[in-house]
């Protein structure tokens, strides 16, 4: 269906997301592997509680630069006129590639995070207006809530709404089903957390102040 170079294309936007920050940064500089300790998760949010707001932000960081790095791809091997209807659904695909590497990483037995940073990242890439919005809505929830998990369920299920009503000019139909998917995909991952959630024993994270 796509020409060698798009498919090459794929094959990089995976190895990207493949790549295990948390995992490396705790294995490498703290001597653990971050997937043992608190909730098991190789994400920004058990870096945090684990090792610290030093490397969690440091793992935020290159997991959204994973996906934004991956839609950008396109423009290296994409053969779609710049600016087309046919380059962003490239790079929603490029992004879901990246995505799954996170999730299922080669580089770290395929035991990955949830891939909410590398989701952010694509949609970073593809729609910095729609992208912010829905990080001025994480952050507001986990200043108020100070829940991550419920910060990220509301952050995404926010997305689709702004895809498809506040930004009723884009008509990428693979941009539309990303939004979808990736609300239902925070949700499928976060079932454990939406049980602690409803049964008051999820973990809070304090950004500014020290637990008490």
């Amino acid at each position: 269906m796509f020409p060698v170079l798009e498919n090459f294309a794929f094959f990089l936007a995976y190895l990207l997301g493949s790549i295990p920050t948390a995992v490396w940064v705790g294995k490498y500089f703290y001597n653990i592997d971050i997937r043992e300790h608190g909730s098991g998760n190789a994400g920004t949010t058990n870096t945090l509680r684990t090792l610290g707001k030093v490397p969690a932000v440091f793992v935020m960081l290159v997991d959204v630069f994973k996906g934004v790095a991956a839609i950008k791809l396109a423009y290296l091997f994409s053969s779609f006129p710049i600016n087309s209807d046919a380059v962003v659904n490239f790079q929603v695909l490029l992004g879901i590639a990246a995505v799954i590497g996170h999730v299922f990483p080669v580089f770290a037995q395929f035991q990955g995070g949830k891939g909410i940073a590398t989701m952010f990242g694509v949609l970073l890439g593809i729609h910095t207006e729609v992208a912010l919005l829905c990080m001025l809505i994480f952050f507001i929830t986990l200043l108020l809530s100070k829940y991550v998990s419920l910060s990220s369920l509301l952050a995404s299920a926010s997305l689709p709404i702004l895809i498809f009503f506040a930004f009723k000019h884009d008509d990428q139909i693979l941009l539309r089903l990303f939004a979808i998917a990736a609300t239902f995909t925070v949700i499928a991952t976060h079932q454990k957390n939406i049980q602690r959630l409803v049964n008051g024993t999820e973990s809070k994270t304090y950004l500014f102040k020290k637990k008490k």
